[in-house]
Formats: C-alpha cells, structure tokens, sequence
C-alpha cells in the first residue's frame, strides 16, 4: 500500500493545477476529431434516413415474377403496391418510387401535349414537355443541316 501511495502523490502532483478541458480541446484538436465525429454523425443520419423508406417500414414481400424480383406489399398487384427490378434492391427502390406515387385521376381524359413539326428541314414531328427550341436543337437531322 505505501507503493500505490507514492506513485499516487507523483501522479497527483504532475497534474495538478494543469487544464484537463484544455489538455483533451489540445487532443482532440491535434487528432482532428471533429472530422471524424462529423463523419460518424453523418453516417448515422443516412442510416437512419434509410429506416424510413417504405420498403423498410412496411416490409414488402419479395418473389420472383418471371425474370424481375417484385416486392409486392397487399394480397394483389391490382390492390396493392409493387416494385420491380432486376434484383431485390432494385425492386424495393422501385417499391419506395411506387410508394409515392399518385393514383391517376379517374374518367377525366389525359392532357394531350401539342405535337410538334419541325420546320427546318427534317419534318419530324415531336410530343415534348420541353420548348420547340429545346427540340428542335436536339434534332440530330436539323443540327447536321444547320
């Protein structure tokens, strides 16, 4: 007991009156910690962001339906909702996308877009989303000719 006495005082009075706040900022500085806690608070973000896909929440069964994985949540593809994909993980990602997707609206017609004729020298015709100009310039006829 007297040995762990004095090794006790030896310790005891090199640390004394010293910073121990100070002593671990200096450790943690020089260890660039915070990079690496960010780090680690970043993975565990994305780790529990993933938790809360509906494939996760909602567990999916998955099968095989002809050469695609489906994941099928409801007693039917009709009554319920699907995803397929080339392996599970893309079926489920599909499944998240189908998810969220909304129901189209019953017995009102679907918008037709203008079609589009190109005047420049092609003729083709074009049901975009986009402007004329914006096809028109991806027209590879057109963009030879021009």
């Amino acid at each position: 007991m007297d040995s762990y006495q004095a090794i006790y005082d030896a310790v005891r009075s090199r640390i004394s009156g010293g910073d121990i706040g100070e002593a671990v900022e200096s450790a943690m500085r020089d260890a660039n910690i915070s990079f690496y806690a960010d780090r680690v608070s970043m993975a565990y973000q994305e780790a529990a962001n993933e938790q809360l896909n509906p494939s996760v929440l909602y567990k999916p069964a998955l099968s095989v339906d002809g050469d695609q994985w489906c994941a099928l949540y409801g007693e039917n593809l009709q009554e319920g909702v699907s995803g397929f994909g080339n392996s599970p993980a893309e079926a489920m990602e599909d499944f998240n996308k189908a998810w969220y997707a909304k129901l189209p609206e019953i017995g009102k017609p679907k918008k037709e877009l203008p079609s589009k004729t190109c005047t420049m020298n092609c003729g083709r015709s074009a049901t975009d989303t986009r402007t004329w100009e914006e096809i028109k310039s991806t027209c590879e006829d057109c963009r030879i000719n021009q």
